[in-house]
């Protein structure tokens, strides 16, 4: 298999932005040197997920969560290592190369390679179903869209696909990674999809990564979509959005609806910004993947308890992401209508006038909340006043989030200054006794070697590191760690431009990666204006006491043995003085 060279990815992580990588996908916010958000591992209300454009490194101090741009995509995109060197490229504008002068051939590979031939065996089956086709017709559909989209046609088949693609043990297990094909319970297989129109369901390069398959009569269920895969994550993925993208150069706004019809619908009457969730409620990855493209998401329901419901779902999972300049608003649909059917209905320029009067969350948001309690008693002001503390929690501090607490106070009949000193009172509390979260980083030992000392300013100070000069006999210091620390050194002289980063990446598959991970993620308090000194200090120190140390052992080992003179007795009672009195002196300077 061919490879990607070292130097490439080298070249990459110097040239890549953590904070526009992760920042794509989590709201940060500045704070001093660094960014600052949510942690996206795992649930907080205060901020202590961190990201380093200095060192290009992320860190949070409430689950560990740590690593380099790569390391985010892998962990939060769900990506494989070489997805993610090529996502990041992509990111970039650069190409990949590899040392073998071909592309390499990854597992993942295949299966989008058979995820084609199945989207390309629909669409081909589509042609010739005169039933599959009028109703597309009956629905509006014209061909020119449908083949925009890629929609297909499953046949009333329990074998179909598989004979297409075929049946060995291979082809089979592929299948069923990609979640075409179920097992039997007495043994063989069947197709997912039969009798179905089929919607491919693309990436954001537009590879064809699963799919979902409608009923044109009454059978049930009316959707079925792709079970969870290697290449599809329901939760972060979004139908249309690739085609939108495809289609416009510049996104105003983006509108979430629930079906792949309504979609297909308003991008036929030439409403190209449409999308639909896949059969799930909108997430935070939704919304971080839409913020990515506009600043403006607005979000289509039914007018019904349940399209409510949903609608109040997707304002939760929004509040968190609603930094300041990013807009989002709520349209509700009249009874028994549907995007596709009120855009074929009224046409579009009529729908696009109803986006428009769609309502802004906070508007929504203070409707809402209204419902619930009596306004018109003073029990009820208070218990809206509750019920809204967890929710402006919630939103980032800024502009959106005082402008909101004073529209609060001044429906519930409160001071504003009042209102917003409880709310950060309460915020300010959450953060104080949080308990410690288990993996949070120990802060460092007072104990710690030089040695470690010296990798971890190597990490932290790469170009400092590179200029340091090396003592004599460094290399001959029996010490655990010292040929990590020479091979640190001996990199950041060869790639001097090399950073914290990039020192990681080269360490990625091999164990001692972890490790380094612990020790970039460690504050050192060491500008880089005396990095070099300290460097050099401390690989000194390194030597300087390795000679004594040995000789120390040296003695300490004959004593067990044959004894010692009354020289060597002496010596060694000076060495083991001269030591202790060394460890306090660095206690007390740390």
């Amino acid at each position: 298999m061919s490879r990607i060279p070292q130097h490439f990815i080298d070249d990459l992580m110097s040239r890549a932005d953590i904070v526009e990588t992760i920042g794509n996908r989590v709201p940060l916010k500045k704070a001093g040197r660094e960014f600052k958000a949510c942690c996206p591992f795992h649930d907080e209300k205060t901020p202590s997920f961190t990201v380093s454009p200095a060192k290009q490194f992320y860190h949070c101090f409430g689950c560990g969560a740590h690593g380099t741009a790569l390391t985010f995509l892998m962990e939060h995109d769900h990506m494989e290592f070489v997805d993610a060197v090529e996502e990041l490229a992509r990111e970039l504008g650069v190409e990949v190369p590899r040392e073998s002068g071909g592309p390499a051939r990854r597992p993942a590979d295949d299966l989008y390679a058979v995820m084609d031939k199945a989207a390309d065996f629909f669409r081909q089956q589509l042609k010739g179903n005169k039933t599959a086709v009028d109703y597309l017709r009956s629905r509006g559909l014209d061909g020119e869209t449908a083949a925009g989209f890629g929609i297909g046609y499953a046949p009333a088949r329990w074998d179909a696909l598989i004979d297409h693609i075929g049946a060995t043990e291979q082809h089979l297990r592929q299948m069923s990674a990609c979640g075409l094909i179920i097992e039997r319970d007495q043994g063989g297989w069947y197709d997912r999809f039969r009798d179905r129109i089929m919607f491919p369901i693309r990436d954001a390069r537009g590879r064809t990564i699963a799919f979902g398959g409608r009923v044109m009569g009454d059978g049930e269920p009316k959707y079925l979509n792709s079970p969870e895969t290697r290449l599809f994550h329901k939760g972060r993925e979004l139908y249309g959005l690739y085609e939108a993208r495809l289609a416009l150069r510049d996104i105003p706004m983006l509108l979430v609806v629930e079906g792949y019809m309504d979609v297909v619908g308003l991008a036929q009457a030439g409403i190209r910004w449409a999308v639909a969730t896949l059969g799930t409620a909108t997430t935070g990855d939704h919304l971080h993947r839409l913020f990515r493209i506009t600043d403006t998401v607005v979000f289509c329901f039914d007018g019904d308890r349940a399209g409510r419901q949903a609608a109040w779902r997707a304002l939760e999972s929004a509040l968190p992401g609603l930094t300041d300049g990013r807009q989002m608003r709520f349209l509700f649909l009249p009874d028994g209508e549907d995007p596709d059917s009120l855009v074929r209905k009224e046409g579009a320029a009529e729908f696009e006038h109803r986006v428009e009067k769609a309502v802004p969350l906070s508007d929504y948001l203070l409707e809402h909340l209204q419902s619930q309690v009596d306004m018109s008693s003073l029990d009820g002001r208070a218990r809206m006043a509750e019920l809204a503390r967890p929710l402006v929690g919630r939103i980032p501090e800024g502009i959106y989030r005082d402008l909101l607490i004073r529209r609060l106070a001044g429906t519930i009949g409160m001071e504003e200054d009042r209102l917003a000193r409880i709310l950060r009172g309460d915020r300010s509390a959450d953060a104080r006794f949080r308990p410690a979260t288990r993996g949070s980083p120990a802060p460092p030992s007072a104990r710690s070697s030089l040695v470690r000392q010296a990798i971890a300013l190597a990490l932290h100070h790469p170009g400092a590191a590179a200029r340091a000069e090396i003592p004599e006999g460094l290399a001959s210091v029996e010490l655990k760690g010292i040929p990590l620390l020479l091979e640190l050194l001996e990199i950041c002289k060869d790639n001097p431009d090399i950073g914290t980063a990039g020192l990681l990446e080269r360490w990625r598959e091999r164990p001692e990666h972890p490790h380094l991970l612990t020790l970039a993620a460690t504050e050192l308090l060491v500008s880089e204006e005396v990095a070099g000194t300290v460097i050099e200090d401390t690989l000194g120190q390194i030597v300087h006491r390795a000679g004594p140390d040995r000789r120390a052992e040296d003695l300490l080992s004959k004593a067990r043995g044959p004894g010692l003179n009354t020289d060597e007795k002496e010596e060694l009672r000076e060495l083991l003085a001269r030591g202790s009195r060394t460890a306090s002196r660095d206690h007390k300077s740390r």
